[in-house]
């Protein structure tokens, strides 16, 4: 189910995008790759205040120098360093949102292209950047064709960005092999493919064991038309393998975050409660082969 995305009937943070959406009801189907860019482009547009409203300060999207923040759970890079040596490097940000993660690479030392297919997401990332601090080139661009040429980025990173939520993300691993250099890095953060069978729920119902594993048909808000107004994909940890070692890439790491003790808020479906029982993100490091 959605990280942070209950069905719009329960949830009063996404009222405003369900409401100018029109999002009538929840299903589960399947999604096409264009069904699915569409609904995504229409959605972030649609909830990016509400968004920021929750999660900006968490994030470090109003900060200078940004922050790369890449879980719930509150890992930092600056303290993992998951990407390794960033400086002087080229990156590539898939699904970058309002960019703090790119920003927070640029006052590092790297050079970062921050790709988002939102143009509302992108436009809070450009008003962050004019209060200050490093700019960083922005791309509205879906992640299953990614608008560079080949071999041009050290790394490539998504921290909940574009991988849960397009149709193909056999194609996105593709993508990104195609424009890593090689002994290139590309390191994504995923809602934990286990919370698929848990309700989106922070407290006691959440621990109940609802959906089938297994079941990788797309959870799907629909309009009063029977337009996907959000879509998000499931994936299992075997699905995630295979797709990288197909793309060609080399699985390096697998990182399931604990939930720390100094944190006590509730993130969408994420909780202290939750987060000490099973894990909710799931961090992939890769590397294209030399």
């Amino acid at each position: 189910m959605p990280e942070d995305h209950p069905e719009p009937t329960e949830d009063a943070r996404h009222a405003a995008a369900n409401a100018l959406l029109g999002t009538t009801g929840v299903t589960r189907a399947k999604v096409d790759s264009a069904a699915s860019r569409r609904a995504s482009r229409r959605w972030w547009d649609a909830d990016a205040d509400a968004y920021h409203e929750t999660h900006a300060d968490f994030l470090g999207v109003d900060s200078p120098a940004g922050e790369f923040v890449w879980c719930p759970e509150g890992l930092h890079e600056g303290d993992w360093h998951l990407l390794g040596d960033i400086e002087d490097k080229r990156v590539l940000e898939i699904g970058c949102g309002s960019a703090p993660c790119s920003r927070w690479l640029a006052a590092h030392g790297a050079h970062p292209f921050g790709l988002d297919i939102s143009r509302a997401m992108l436009d809070r990332g450009v008003a962050a950047m004019n209060a200050g601090g490093p700019r960083v080139p922005l791309v509205q661009a879906g992640a299953e064709e990614l608008p560079f040429a080949d071999e041009s980025f050290d790394l490539a990173c998504s921290a909940f960005g574009g991988v849960p939520f397009v149709a193909d993300s056999e194609q996105v691993m593709r993508e990104v092999r195609r424009v890593l250099k090689p002994g290139g890095r590309w390191v994504f953060s995923v809602n934990h493919p286990m919370r698929w069978i848990f309700p989106d729920d922070p407290g006691p119902d959440g621990l109940r064991a609802a959906i089938p594993y297994f079941d990788r048909t797309p959870y799907v808000e629909l309009d009063a038309d029977g337009e996907p107004t959000y879509v998000e994909h499931h994936r299992t940890i075997g699905d995630r393998v295979r797709e990288i070692v197909a793309a060609g890439l080399v699985l390096k790491d697998i990182i399931e975050p604990d939930w720390p003790e100094w944190l006590d808020r509730e993130w969408g479906q994420w909780s202290p409660l939750r987060g000490e029982i099973f894990p909710g993100t799931a961090i992939f490091v890769t590397e294209k082969p030399n």
